[in-house]
């Protein structure tokens, strides 16, 4: 849940073919990409935590999810997360689960349905000292990317804060109404996004 203003892709940095050496003039002192993306681990649930507590215990009060709860959807569907890493360190981040309902419901926000056809992100989050650089939309461009290369969803939904609403239809997202799905005193709008038509990036698939 950022508001971050869409920008261009980065590049990311290639890689030889195993068993290349590098020539001398290429050569780093750490093996680290400079930028990857990559599905999440269990290994990564402390990281995403931290991340996530920072950004939403200051402004709501709550978590979307408990750290057993992240390592629960990583563990289950860790190929419905995407991680965006710098020099080895977490710095935004996506995690998702199936839903097999039009439309969410209480259960979904612990919920992974195998047998659904749509995607519920339950949660964006990007690191404190990256904020105001256009990470959240990158890196949601490339999830939905992602997940269009998944033949069996059809769909995206997730739930905000009405103020995020106009963030999330820059992307395709729609309004569905008022979600019946509050936590505590806040309530949220449901939106979704067709994923027909979203290309798959190969070269970030997990």
């Amino acid at each position: 849940m950022s508001t971050q203003s869409v920008h261009c892709l980065r590049p990311v940095a290639l890689r030889l073919p195993p068993g290349t050496p590098a020539a001398p003039s290429f050569q780093r002192r750490h093996t680290l990409p400079a930028s990857e993306f990559r599905c999440l681990t269990p290994e990564d649930a402390a990281s995403v935590f931290e991340i996530e507590r920072e950004a939403f215990i200051s402004v709501s009060g709550v978590c979307p999810l408990d750290l057993d709860e992240i390592r629960h959807f990583l563990t289950l569907c860790p190929e419905l997360s995407l991680g965006w890493f710098e020099e080895g360190q977490l710095v935004a981040f996506i995690i998702g689960s199936l839903w097999d309902e039009e439309r969410l419901t209480q259960e979904s926000l612990t919920l992974h349905r195998p047998g659904g056809h749509t995607a519920h992100l339950h949660v964006l989050a990007v690191h404190r000292a990256c904020r105001q650089q256009g990470k959240g939309s990158i890196l949601l461009w490339r999830y939905l990317y992602h997940l269009g290369g998944r033949p069996a969803l059809r769909r995206a939904v997730l739930m905000c804060e009405d103020a995020l609403v106009p963030f999330y239809e820059r992307f395709g997202f729609h309004t569905m109404g008022p979600c019946t799905v509050t936590v505590g005193p806040l309530t949220f709008t449901e939106l979704q996004c067709s994923l027909r038509g979203h290309a798959s990036m190969s070269r970030n698939s997990c």
